[in-house]
């Protein structure tokens, strides 16, 4: 026997090549040993189909049903049932509806003037009601706009029916929205609102969207294919529940729209006087003193151009703006100032005319109702009449003018230049926190996929 490892390495190398054949095949069967001894341990493991199985078995005994009734019994059913209520209820439709029982609480209802207010007015007005087993009623609470103005988009009113001693009682009282935080995204194929009916969105964003963008984007003309926007806004609830009027939604807080490649940003942003408004995410203003348009959301029908009057057959030039609108449409001020006019002018019809600082003017004609007087002030925004077709008109619309100094000027223009307001100091370094945090979240809106709008 040679004992490899104890020659030197020339011997070794002459050895390896003289007897390299026998080498392998003992290296081989070295190999094939421990093949066989593994195939030789595998059968040993417990085949799992030859184990014993045991049956476990136990008896469970119910009780009796009659038990179960007593235990029941001693037990206050509260049923709970919600509507939302119509224009046209009655006391008794209402009830009816939320399957309540109740004549001692309908005649309630009838008699007691707070509780009147659930079926007078609107509809719209959400309303729960508690009741027993036998579909008597225990309590309703109702839940609708708060009834001042300047509080509808922040608070509600919580109406509540309570049964006490055996005697109904009525409250009311004024409570805050909850707002929470909604993104959406999407993209334009044909129109603005047809976008965000895709992308799930309220028709209460893509209004504030078009009013905004008023002043960088003509929604009716310069809106493109393909144009994308991203959305921040507020969804609002009352006591936990989302509300229904503005379709549960609140202010947008921020906002891209790129148009035609080019993107414009918007974020509101309260001010230290507590002055609420839109700014560029450099910090410039997006408030204008003048709105772009005197209408929330319309379409231009004549210009300020040359144009052949459908009255008087002959051409001359439209010294204002056409909108096209229903009959009733509200209809705003477009800048701060005082009422110079309010009544009938000729072929005006029923006309408004503002003087705001400058020497700039607007007019309003046509209109089917004024809402405002001689002197009065009025702020931007402010609704101050209505559509309609007094006077020289075919039909329903608003003819707007925009004048300096008596001069008329283009008001689809001059919206656009108007001044803006800027900014102080404190207020700009507490804006720039604001910005980026705003910045972050327009980059997860336009992760929303349409359809999927209300990501929380």
């Amino acid at each position: 026997m040679i004992r490899i490892g104890a020659l030197p390495r020339a011997q070794l190398t002459r050895f390896v090549a003289r007897h390299r054949r026998r080498i392998v095949v003992v290296a081989a069967t070295a190999l094939g040993g421990y093949a066989v001894t593994a195939f030789g341990i595998a059968p040993m493991m417990p085949d799992a189909a030859q184990l014993p199985i045991r049956n476990l078995s136990e008896e469970v005994r119910l009780e009796g049903l009659q038990p179960q009734l007593d235990a029941l019994s001693v037990q206050r059913l509260d049923l709970r049932r919600s509507t939302i209520s119509r224009g046209t209820d009655s006391v008794q439709s209402l009830l009816q509806r939320l399957g309540i029982v109740d004549a001692g609480a309908a005649a309630f209802m009838r008699q007691d003037e707070l509780a009147r207010r659930l079926v007078q007015g609107r509809g719209g007005k959400v309303v729960q009601a508690s009741t027993d087993e036998l579909g008597r009623l225990t309590q309703l609470v109702a839940r609708y706009p708060a009834e001042k103005s300047e509080q509808r988009q922040t608070h509600f009113t919580r109406l509540t029916l309570d049964k006490v001693d055996g005697q109904w009682r009525s409250s009311s009282e004024v409570a805050e929205l909850v707002a929470g935080v909604r993104l959406g995204s999407g993209s334009i194929r044909s129109s603005l609102f047809a976008a965000t009916d895709e992308a799930g969105l309220p028709d209460a964003v893509a209004i504030q969207l078009a009013e905004i963008f008023s002043t960088d984007i003509d929604f009716h003309r310069e809106l493109r294919k393909g144009d994308t926007f991203s959305v921040v806004y507020e969804s609002l609830s009352a006591d936990g529940e989302t509300v229904p009027w503005n379709e549960g939604t609140g202010r947008v807080l921020a906002a891209e729209f790129v148009n035609a490649g080019k993107p414009h940003q918007a974020v509101w942003f309260v001010d230290n006087q507590h002055r609420g408004s839109y700014f560029g995410l450099d910090g410039a203003s997006r408030r204008h003193a003048f709105l772009a348009s005197p209408l929330e959301f319309s379409r231009v029908t004549s210009g300020f151009a040359m144009r052949f009057h459908p009255l008087l057959k002959t051409w001359r030039a439209h010294l204002g703006v056409d909108y096209a609108a229903p009959t009733g449409t509200a209809v705003r001020t477009i800048g701060d100032g005082v009422v110079k006019f309010a009544g009938r002018q000729n072929g005006y019809g029923n006309v408004i005319e503002i003087q705001h600082g400058g020497n700039r003017s607007t007019l309003y004609a046509h209109l089917s109702r004024i809402d405002v007087h001689k002197g009065e002030t009025v702020e931007q925004g402010e609704n101050i009449g209505a559509v309609g077709a007094t006077g020289w008109a075919t039909g329903p619309h608003l003819h707007f003018e925009f004048r300096v100094d008596g001069h008329y000027q283009d008001p689809l223009k001059f919206a656009k230049t108007a001044e803006t307001v800027a900014l102080d100091g404190a207020d700009r370094s507490r804006f720039g926190q604001t910005a980026q945090a705003v910045q972050l979240q327009l980059k997860l809106a336009a992760s929303v996929n349409p359809g999927r709008a209300g990501f929380e």
